[in-house]
C-alpha cells in the first residue's frame, strides 16, 4: 500500500507532536517550523498545521480560516481498546464519548490537544 496523507489543523503543532508520539506511537519525520511537522505511522502520513502556517492554513477567498476540529477523523485498530482508553485516561486525554460495543467490534472517540477526532477500534475476536 502506498502512504495515505492526512492534514489535520492544529493549535499548537508541538503539543500535537507530543500526543501523537507519546499515546498513538507516531514518528516525526520533518519539523521545519514552528507551525508545520510530518509525522508517520506504518503508511499513514499526518501533517499538522497551525492556522496561518503555510499554504495549508491560510484563509480561503471567502474568509473561512482553516481551524481545528470536526468529525472526520482517522482510525486506528488497537489490540485492547479497554486498556488503552484507561492509560489514556490516566495520562489526561479527552474523549467524546463511552466504548461503543457493535456487531463490527469496539470504538471510542478520542480528541487530540486541537479537538481533532481519532476513532480507536477493536475488531471483535475470533
Amino acid at each position: 500500500m502506498d502512504t495515505v496523507s492526512v492534514r489535520y489543523i492544529v493549535d499548537n503543532v508541538d503539543e500535537a507532536i507530543a500526543f501523537y508520539t507519546k499515546h498513538l506511537d507516531f514518528r516525526v519525520d520533518l519539523h521545519p517550523a514552528p507551525g508545520f511537522a510530518s509525522l508517520s505511522r506504518g503508511n499513514l502520513r499526518l501533517l499538522l498545521n497551525a492556522p496561518g502556517a503555510g499554504g495549508a492554513g491560510q484563509a480561503m477567498p471567502d474568509g473561512r480560516k482553516p481551524a481545528p476540529g470536526g468529525w472526520n477523523r482517522i482510525q486506528f485498530e488497537v489490540e485492547d481498546l479497554t486498556a488503552t482508553v484507561e492509560t489514556l485516561h490516566q495520562a489526561g486525554a479527552s474523549f467524546r464519548n463511552d466504548i461503543v460495543i457493535g456487531n463490527g467490534g469496539k470504538q471510542i472517540l478520542l480528541d487530540d490537544p486541537a479537538g481533532n477526532c481519532i476513532e480507536l477500534f477493536e475488531p471483535p475476536r475470533k
